[in-house]
């Protein structure tokens, strides 16, 4: 099991309307990997339990992790995140998970995919990968497409808006479909509705796919087996067809789980 730390925050800042920015400065920097989280406290008595946020960028050389998160409400812990600022502590958890196979991208033309609150572990994502083609699509409510100008730097980038105001109307699979886009392997993570759209279009085409679920965790080592999804093969730990998503996950190979 991780140890839990005492992180500092080195910076914070707005991205978009309720869309916030922190780097902090942990030794998890040393083994994290794109598509991995880290389990964050509140000061907050009555939460006991962490709030599990994807690392979107890594600094080894600097041990400092960047998230990117939404603050979903004055109940949740997030809006305490808001607020911290430089110098500030924060105990944390990680990294958790198992993270995105980059290395089976070599050679190949990727789609690296993220919707909503699921485009910052797209980031690392992109950073990290050699490929033959990396093409980057990330679909957002409207224009505040935090984030854009990392993305531009590290792929070509296709956007999808709600509204239409950034390039395609639509959803991600909007804009692989109207800039008639193809790859050989996909990577995506966001809502479950956009998963199962991709999910659905990689098994149409046979397309190797690694998706990232987003589930309600609770201890986020797997233990009290909260944020089971349904899977192909029996789970060794509860000998049933179930998958963990904190533990065994948030990654999957498309075709082992049901979505």
């Amino acid at each position: 099991m991780k140890k839990k730390e005492r992180a500092a925050v080195i910076s914070q800042e707005s991205l978009a309307a309720g869309i916030f920015s922190m780097w902090i400065r942990t030794d998890a920097a040393e083994e994290a990997r794109p598509g991995q989280f880290i389990s964050m406290y509140t000061e907050d008595g009555t939460k006991l339990l962490p709030r599990p946020i994807s690392i979107c960028e890594i600094d080894r050389e600097g041990q400092a992790l960047r998230v990117v998160y939404r603050v979903t409400g004055p109940d949740t812990g997030t809006e305490q995140f808001s607020r911290l600022g430089a110098g500030d502590g924060i105990w944390l958890v990680g990294p958790l998970g198992n993270g995105f196979p980059v290395e089976k991208a070599e050679g190949k033309r990727a789609f690296l995919m993220g919707g909503g609150i699921g485009v910052p572990p797209i980031l690392e994502l992109a950073k990290q990968m050699k490929c033959e083609k990396k093409q980057i699509v990330v679909g957002y409510r409207d224009e505040q497409t935090f984030l854009r100008d990392e993305f531009s730097r590290n792929g070509e980038l296709y956007i999808s808006t709600e509204d239409g105001s950034v390039g395609t109307k639509g959803n991600v699979m909007d804009a692989v479909r109207e800039n008639h886009l193809d790859a050989d392997i996909i990577y995506a993570c966001g809502p479950t509705p956009m998963l199962r759209a991709i999910k659905a279009y990689a098994a149409g085409h046979g397309i190797e796919c690694y998706i990232s679920l987003e589930e309600r965790m609770a201890c986020g080592i797997g233990a009290c087996l909260g944020c089971v999804c349904k899977s192909k093969e029996k789970d060794a730990h509860s000998n049933v067809h179930n998958k963990r998503v904190c533990k065994d996950g948030p990654v999957f190979l498309a075709s082992e789980v049901e979505i």
